[in-house]
């Protein structure tokens, strides 16, 4: 059991990366096209890296067979708490501070990964973890 649940972190992982190369792009696509104020920005990005994400590690990491429409309110019940956390955050150490948007973004990346992996393996997936036939 150990070596799968090591396995099923690193596709995590891997996933996570491939999802904050999209996030990152997007941003910097936004940021220095548009030249917008940090949280649209930031809030867009995040949107496209969360959908690519979730489709990934649904089927390939967690491979669950779940009510898509339930892991998707259930993942969009921890974007409600984090989204508003980290545009905040972003928004005063960005904007506020003058820190650099690129490194506040990885910030933000950071927390996000730490915190998914484990939300996602025990509330949203936690039952269903398998569940899906292999083809």
């Amino acid at each position: 059991m150990k070596g799968k649940e090591i396995k099923r972190f690193l596709k995590f992982t891997l996933f996570s990366i491939s999802a904050g190369l999209v996030e990152m792009a997007a941003f910097a696509l936004l940021n220095e096209l548009t030249h917008l104020s940090y949280w649209p920005c930031y809030l867009t990005a995040l949107l496209f890296s969360v959908l690519w994400n979730f489709t990934l590690n649904r089927r390939f990491t967690f491979r669950s067979a779940a009510n898509v429409p339930v892991a998707m309110m259930k993942v969009l019940a921890y974007y409600a708490v984090f989204t508003p956390a980290t545009t905040l955050l972003g928004h005063y150490l960005a904007d506020g501070l003058g820190w650099n948007e690129y490194l506040v973004t990885g910030i933000n990346m950071l927390l996000n990964f730490s915190t998914e992996f484990l939300y996602q393996r025990f509330f949203v997936f936690g039952k269903t973890i398998d569940s899906k036939a292999k083809k």
